[in-house]
């Protein structure tokens, strides 16, 4: 009756963790524990069965890096609960009825109020659990609101989100590539062909630099010529940041202006011709607001304290994530009948 002490052996309601007098549970970090271990499988591709919890990720082992950021993510929830209050925001009714209302469609779908309850046990999850979740996520969006609205006075304008992203190192840009290595093996092509891709890249930019439209142009080239596996899936461009291209197209596409076309740049991938794209502040500010919010949500926690408990340090990643499978295979048999 009880998923987070069967899989943890701490009971939901056990204190993990308090910021100031407020008490984060055992079911909040394990809801959150659940889910970022799925979301890091789901990163891996699916090819890894079981997770080496006890090797060393960069200051400290993998499960405590899990655990870590499960704890973060709960008292994130407990910091909006409090910052609502101070406030005087409270949850939208609506959102225990909707919730009450998908878990009697559920039920009467599955014959079963049971069998509901034990699905939400196969993510760490309750009912209560559940509502909670949902009413801290509208609680978000009223403190964003309340704090950064288009009538609260703290409106971010379209500068102070352009120089976020500048700050963030997000930017958008196209580019057309000609690969000097076969993109499925990753092997490098011979020089007589890498030749012949490095004056096909001089002769495009060459186009691209007489053109009265070059912007038109390049799109009409890229569709035209570029070897990028993604274009298909990105035809108006990425809208990446710092650290996620490779440092020859990263370091290019950042000392563009918004329009500017680079000269050919290479890297392992082979030779890129790059257009740096405009960014709409308003596709951004919700991201901006968010991340100031959470900028109040750090402060308010730091004027509180935060405070681990004994439970938290003995709770053992590996041999949770094993019960939690087991439990997930038991709850899903069981749907399955």
């Amino acid at each position: 009756t009880d998923p987070w002490l069967a899989t943890a052996g701490l009971t939901g309601d056990s204190v993990v963790a308090k910021i100031g007098e407020t008490e984060v549970t055992a079911a909040e970090l394990l809801y959150w524990l659940n889910r970022n271990t799925e979301v890091y499988l789901a990163q891996l591709g699916g090819q890894v069965s079981v997770l080496p919890w006890d090797a060393d990720a960069g200051g400290g082992t993998l499960g405590d890096q899990m655990k870590e950021g499960a704890l973060e993510a709960a008292i994130y929830y407990r910091g909006l609960n409090l910052l609502a209050e101070r406030e005087g925001l409270t949850p939208d009714s609506g959102v225990a009825i909707s919730v009450d209302q998908m878990y009697g469609d559920m039920a009467a779908q599955m014959k079963s109020e049971e069998t509901v309850e034990h699905m939400l046990w196969a993510e760490m999850l309750s009912r209560e659990l559940l509502i909670y979740l949902n009413e801290s996520g509208d609680l978000s969006d009223q403190l964003r609101e309340r704090y950064f609205g288009e009538d609260s006075g703290g409106y971010p304008t379209d500068a102070e989100v352009q120089a976020w992203l500048d700050e963030q190192g997000i930017y958008r840009a196209k580019h057309i590539l000609l690969a000097t290595i076969d993109l499925d093996t990753r092997e490098p092509l011979d020089e007589a062909a890498v030749a012949q891709k490095k004056a096909k890249a001089d002769d495009i930019l060459a186009q691209l630099r007489g053109a009265e439209d070059p912007i038109t142009l390049f799109d009409q080239l890229m569709n035209e010529h570029s070897e990028d596996t993604g274009l298909a899936a990105n035809p108006e461009g990425y809208t990446t940041e710092k650290g996620m291209m490779v440092a020859p197209f990263e370091e290019a596409a950042l000392a563009l202006k918004n329009g500017e076309i680079s000269d050919v740049v290479e890297s392992d991938f082979g030779y890129h011709i790059i257009l740096r794209l405009p960014m709409d502040p308003d596709d951004f500010r919700s991201e901006y607001t968010a991340s100031l919010l959470e900028e109040k949500m750090d402060q308010a926690e730091a004027s509180l304290g935060l405070e681990k408990t004994d439970a938290l340090d003995k709770l053992d990643v590996g041999a949770f994530w094993d019960k939690m499978l087991s439990l997930q295979s038991a709850v899903y048999a069981e749907s399955a009948n």
